[in-house]
Formats: structure tokens, C-alpha cells, sequence
């Protein structure tokens, strides 16, 4: 063995100090779940990234949130595994992240295994030099494989790890590059950018189910949402028909609870039949606000209901105190996807008897259980009307048997368990803010108004501190480092629910939430989500693309050309010419920011 290689081995190959797992009492569920797990998990910080620049390990960075199914079934099958604990816990710095905490160092690493794989998602997991260069990644991995994984990857740095950190830092150069696109075509009219955007849209809609693409189906908020206002302002045949198909789909189908109320985040068919079974705080508040507007735009009250349903399951069941929880677990507390919202045909039977079975079966379609071995999910079945109809029966008495049944069964539902995820985050509460603000202004009602002003407060007390936003708070403390959609939808719903009561003094502090985001946030080569970031290579791009949430920095954009602050209006007229360039080639990915174009205050043509 030659003296260069024995030094090698001797600085990467041997032990260092022995880990232990650092996420008891984390004030994060999904870290805290992660505590007795025998790998040896570290938080995300600085001194984590010292400590492997120091013992010369690769980082293991697997990001996850509570709600997750897959990031169960992994921990289940691989990080309460004790030889893969041992092989992560020898040979790397294993690291756990909740992506609700840390929004950015999940975008930069969901961005690098998007293009490096070719699809992402969660469970994260991505390999990284010391320095913190991203090596390799992927989603969920069979415990097997991952075991083999893990074995290859340390031999392959025990002999070539400066071969491994240059070409690690040169593939993440040409990332960086690719993300920062130029745009030089000229620009094109209000009335051709709204065609465009309409067109992409159509052009990949699905006419006979709703919805976009012919796979999974996820609601797509920003771009339905962009699309109804389009609609509003220039009504269209065609568009029309689509998005009261996709609305109708989404309301009816299996995003819905139609027991308990509120959206699931996904279904896994194109369907709209089998959900994943997570519910996101920001589904709810992004969906009833889309059901709102839509109830104005086409004058159709089962869209309002939609609305206030939606909302009044997350303020009965998201909203229980202070503030609004993160999310309800795709899996129960045995273990079982979607166990808390299935059930068996004899379970049925038992609890529903004459009359209401009947009623019960036809409203939600609680039939075909051969063909589901988990039992099935309750959906949109025939009508109260109908069931009158068809039964001769009092339309009065048929609700009344319905409301019976679906106490019977929710009344059994609250006896399972289902995990719940208590961050209350400032940016979804911010979203949830400003739904509840724009339904209690069109409806009145008070129990909502009073709800926003709970919000309201929380977030101006707790995670404000007169100079900076926090992402969330846990007895007392801050957790989390805002990002740049903590500022965005925070602000936007402190704008919309001052314009409900009338308060200047939020509507200040909106404004000058939106000077930190200008000044933390955007920088000469783009938009970051964090200001204060430990990898090299994070994102910075001229415009963010929308995901499940709408794009930060169009909100910020969009309210600043609207604010009477003028400050922040010259900040975002100086960006429109370069945003509509950006967008005008692909714009369905910007709706958003489409939304924030074509429909501001500022004009641009």
C-alpha cells in the first residue's frame, strides 16, 4: 500500500467521534418521530456541516415531513434498521430534515435530484461532499437496495473522494448555470401573454376527467386560480366548460372528504378516485379560496358551499387554538394509509342500520368492496334530491337521515387515531389568514371573522418581533428561519384582512413585510427562498416557478405593485419587463406570476 493512499485512508477511512441522535424533544413532530430511530440523526446547521468538513464524511441529508407516507415506510424499513443505522452512523454525518422548516435547502436539493433523476418528491435523500457539493439523490429506496447503496458509496470515497468533491462541484456549477436562463426575446402583448397562457393550459388539460396531464392528479391551485380570473374578465366557452368540470371533479371525487370536510393534497390516479391522504393546512386555504372566487365568477352557490365546508373543517379541526396546524397524517396511528378515512362493509352495517345504510350506500357510494381490499373512501354519490326522488320520500326527511348517518360515522371516526403535525406555520397561516378574511367579508359570518382575527394575532405577536418573521413558534420560542414565503403570504394576508377591519396599522405591516423580502430576498442574480444559506449553489432565479403553493416572489411582485408604498412599487416595475420576458415562453409555470401581470395595477404595455 503506498504511503499516499495509507494517508488517505487514515484521514477518510477511519472512525471519528461517535454520534448520537440529537432529535429528542425536537420541537418539530416529524424530527421528534425520527428520535429513537438508532441512526445517529444531527439537525440541520452550521456546526453539522463543520463537523463533516472535520471528520471528512460524506452528509446524508434526508428531508421528509410528518404527514408523508413513504417517509413512514422508509423509516420503518430502513432508519430503525440497526445495520443500516450502523452503516450511516460509521461512515457519514446523517442528517434529518423536516422540509416545513427548512423550505430552501429542500428546494435546492429537490431541484438537484429533479434534474439529475428526472422526477422528485419525499422522502429526500441526497448525498453530499463536506463541503457540501450534492453527489447523488433520490426518493423512497428499498431497504435492500439502500443497504448496498450505502456500501458503494463509501468505498467509492475512500478511494477517489477529491476525484468525487471536483466533479460533484463542477456538476453543481452547471446547474447553477442552468438555472440562470436569459431571455431576450422581444416583448409580447397583455392580450397575447393571456393567450399563451390559456392555450399551454388547455393544451395539456384533460377534457373528459378535469384537471392537467393523464397521470396523478394534484389541484394545481395557482393555474386554476389564474384561469378563473382570466375568465372573469374575458369570458370564454371553452374555458368555462373545463374549469367547471375540473371544479366539479376536485369537489366531488376523492380529494374530498366528503365526511369530515376538507382536501386531501393528491390522488394517485387520474381519476380523482384514490388520494394520497395527507391534508396540508394550504390546501385547505388555497382551494376554499379558489371555490370562493369561483362562486363569484359563475354565480354558482354549490361553490361557496364548497368554500365555507373547506373552511369550517380547518376551523374546527385545523385551527383548535392560537393558530392552525401543519397537517393530518396520510397514515394512521396503526400504521395504515388513509385507515382513518376507509371503512368495511361490516363496520358499515353495524353502525348504519334500515334505512340509513340504504341512504348512506347510494349518497356516498359505499359499495364495491371485493374490489377494494382496504375498504373504501365515502365520495359524492346521488344527491338529497335524487334519493327523494327516488325513494318518495320528503326532501326534508332524506337530509335529515343523511345528517344522521354522517353523524354515526364521524361520531366512530373520532375514535381512531390520526397523527397530527402542530407547527403552526407563519405562511400557511398567512394563506389561511387571508382565505378566512375574503369568505368572511363576502358572507358575514362571524365565527370566521373571528377566527381571522386569531390568526391575525398570532402572527403579529408571536412570530413578528418588530424586526424580523419567524417560521413558526414552540413554547414560546422561535422555530425555523423564514423564508421568502413566510414573508409573501404573511403580508398577503395581513393586506386582506386589514381591508376587512379597516386597520392601517396591519396594512403597514404588510408593507414593510414586503421591504424585508426586497431587501433579504432579491438580489442582483435573482429570487432566493433563504437569506441566510449554508450550501453553496442555492437557487437564485429571475422568476420562481409555481409548485402545490404559489410562487413567493409573484405575490410579492403583484402586492407591491399595488401597495401605495412607493418604494415598493418602483421595486417591482423595474422587474415587470424582465418577468414578462421570462414567462411569455412557458408561462403555465408561472401562473402566478402571469396572475401578478396581467391583472395588477401596474401597466405595461
Amino acid at each position: 500500500m503506498s504511503k499516499l493512499l495509507l494517508v488517505f485512508l487514515l484521514l477518510y477511512g477511519a472512525a471519528g467521534q461517535a454520534l448520537e441522535n440529537l432529535l429528542a424533544d425536537n420541537p418539530s413532530p416529524y424530527l421528534a418521530m425520527h428520535a429513537r430511530d438508532p441512526v445517529a440523526w444531527q439537525p440541520w446547521n452550521a456546526q453539522t456541516l463543520e463537523l463533516a468538513k472535520k471528520e471528512g464524511k460524506l452528509l446524508f441529508i434526508s428531508s421528509g415531513y410528518f404527514a408523508c407516507h413513504w417517509c413512514h415506510v422508509m423509516q420503518r424499513e430502513s432508519y430503525r434498521n440497526p445495520a443500516i443505522a450502523e452503516l450511516l452512523n460509521k461512515y457519514y454525518i446523517p442528517v434529518k430534515v423536516d422540509r416545513e422548516l427548512n423550505p430552501a435547502l429542500d428546494e435546492h436539493l429537490i431541484d438537484f435530484v429533479q434534474r439529475t433523476q428526472g422526477r422528485a418528491g419525499w422522502p429526500l435523500n441526497v448525498f453530499l461532499t463536506p463541503e457540501g457539493y450534492p453527489v447523488v439523490g433520490m426518493t423512497y429506496v428499498p431497504p435492500e437496495k439502500f443497504r448496498v447503496l450505502l456500501g458503494r458509496l463509501q468505498k467509492m470515497w475512500q478511494a477517489e473522494a477529491p476525484k468525487v468533491t471536483d466533479l460533484a462541484r463542477q456538476a453543481l456549477e452547471v446547474l447553477v448555470k442552468q438555472r440562470k436562463s436569459k431571455h431576450r426575446e422581444s416583448l409580447v402583448s397583455r392580450q397575447e401573454l393571456q393567450q399563451k397562457f390559456v392555450s399551454s393550459a388547455l393544451g395539456i388539460a384533460d377534457e373528459l376527467a378535469g384537471g392537467f396531464g393523464q397521470q396523478n392528479r394534484f389541484p394545481m391551485t395557482p393555474q386554476l386560480s389564474a384561469l378563473v380570473e382570466i375568465q372573469a374578465r374575458q369570458p370564454e366557452e371553452n374555458l368555462a366548460r373545463f374549469l367547471r368540470l375540473t371544479l366539479d371533479q376536485v369537489a366531488s371525487r376523492g380529494l374530498r372528504d366528503h365526511l369530515g370536510g376538507g382536501f386531501f393534497r393528491y390522488t394517485v390516479d387520474p381519476d380523482w378516485r384514490t388520494p394520497h391522504y395527507e391534508k396540508m393546512l394550504y390546501s385547505q386555504a388555497l382551494l376554499a379560496s379558489l371555490y370562493l372566487r369561483a362562486a363569484e365568477v359563475f354565480k354558482e352557490p354549490r361553490y361557496l358551499a364548497v368554500a365555507e365546508d373547506t373552511l369550517r373543517f380547518a376551523v374546527q379541526q385545523m385551527c383548535p387554538d392560537v393558530a392552525c396546524v401543519a397537517s393530518f397524517s396520510a397514515v394512521d396511528a396503526e400504521g395504515v394509509e388513509g385507515g382513518y378515512y376507509l371503512w368495511k362493509e361490516t363496520e358499515l352495517k353495524q353502525l348504519l342500520k334500515g334505512d340509513l345504510w340504504t341512504l348512506a350506500q347510494e349518497h356516498w357510494q359505499l359499495r364495491g368492496f371485493d374490489n377494494h381490499a382496504q375498504a373504501v373512501l365515502p365520495m359524492t354519490g346521488a344527491s338529497a334530491g335524487d334519493l327523494a326522488r327516488t325513494h318518495n320520500r320528503p326532501l326534508a326527511d332524506i337530509r335529515s337521515q343523511l345528517e344522521t348517518a354522517r353523524g354515526i360515522l364521524l361520531k366512530a371516526r373520532d375514535k381512531r387515531s390520526l397523527p397530527v403535525d402542530n407547527k403552526r406555520l407563519a405562511g400557511w397561516n398567512g394563506l389561511m389568514l387571508g382565505t378566512l378574511s375574503g369568505f368572511a367579508r363576502q358572507s358575514g359570518k362571524a365565527e370566521f371573522l373571528d377566527v381571522a382575527r386569531k390568526l391575525r394575532n398570532y402572527l403579529v405577536n408571536k412570530l413578528w418581533d418588530g424586526r424580523q418573521l419567524f417560521r413558526a413558534e414552540h413554547q414560546g420560542n422561535p422555530v425555523g428561519q423564514a423564508s421568502l414565503a413566510d414573508y409573501a403570504y404573511v403580508a398577503q394576508g395581513l393586506m386582506q384582512f386589514s381591508q376587512l377591519e379597516g386597520n392601517q396599522a396591519d396594512a403597514r405591516l404588510a408593507e414593510n413585510l414586503l421591504h424585508i423580502a426586497w431587501r433579504d430576498f432579491h438580489t442582483s442574480t435573482g429570487w432566493v427562498s433563504s437569506s441566510r444559506a449554508l450550501l453553496p449553489g442555492m437557487p437564485a432565479v429571475q422568476v420562481q416557478e409555481d409548485g402545490a403553493l404559489p410562487a413567493a416572489s409573484a405575490l410579492v411582485l403583484k402586492l407591491s405593485l399595488s401597495s401605495r408604498d412607493a418604494d415598493l412599487r418602483k421595486n417591482a416595475q423595474e422587474l415587470v419587463s424582465d418577468s414578462w420576458r421570462a414567462v411569455q415562453e412557458n408561462p403555465f409555470w408561472y401562473a402566478s406570476l402571469v396572475n401578478a401581470l396581467l391583472f395588477s395595477r401596474s401597466k405595461n404595455d
